[in-house]
């Protein structure tokens, strides 16, 4: 069955919880299904390195994760306006999958979290698709079309699925943000089976 990557890094769960939607509505689209990664983290000491396999949630991401999914979605909390340390290492670490094309032509979606709902998700989102772009993917975000995305008052935007976690740091998403990141897994599932039968 045709996979969508759906890659995260997440520290307090947000994120994780974000992916979860997402996978969740990738699933609705018959004949689709979700490949759940996430990224290890990164240490300020560069001799540290994480264990192989993380303690809990989803498997680190591996190369073929990438060569085999037909689209993916990245997620990472948002860090100043921009995506997590972690998330943008793994990045800077394909250049290899750039060189040989691996995500040419595959549909990308991006998400995010936040403390605050003025925090920088869409900074976030939009630094995200710049790379994803460099990769010759094919960005897919949530059209107006999606009424919630006119009403929603915590996460959601045209640029990806977002989570406002608040001052408690609360990782579960609202109503509107969960309903929203499934739409845009749907939406992304259903990008990549279209290009997946015209190629």
């Amino acid at each position: 069955m045709p996979e969508i990557l759906v890659l995260y890094y997440s520290r307090g769960g947000s994120v994780a919880r974000l992916a979860r939607q997402l996978a969740r509505g990738i699933g609705e689209v018959q004949g689709m299904s979700a490949r759940l990664r996430s990224v290890p983290p990164v240490a300020a000491v560069t001799q540290t390195s994480a264990p192989p396999v993380p303690e809990d949630g989803a498997p680190y991401v591996e190369p073929n994760d990438l060569v085999e999914c037909i689209g993916l979605a990245i997620g990472s909390p948002t860090r100043f306006g921009n995506m997590a340390a972690p998330m943008k290492y793994f990045i800077d670490s394909l250049g290899a999958e750039w060189a040989s094309g691996t995500l040419v032509d595959k549909p990308a979606a991006v998400f995010t979290s936040t403390a605050t709902q003025h925090g920088g998700q869409e900074a976030t989102l939009l630094s995200m698709q710049v790379p994803l772009l460099h990769h010759g993917c094919v960005i897919v975000g949530i059209p107006y079309t999606e009424p919630l995305l006119s009403t929603t008052r915590t996460g959601g935007t045209p640029y990806g699925a977002s989570h406002v976690a608040g001052g408690e740091d609360d990782p579960q998403p609202s109503e509107e943000e969960a309903a929203l990141a499934r739409a845009l897994g749907r939406r992304l599932a259903r990008v990549a089976q279209r290009l997946a039968l015209a190629s």
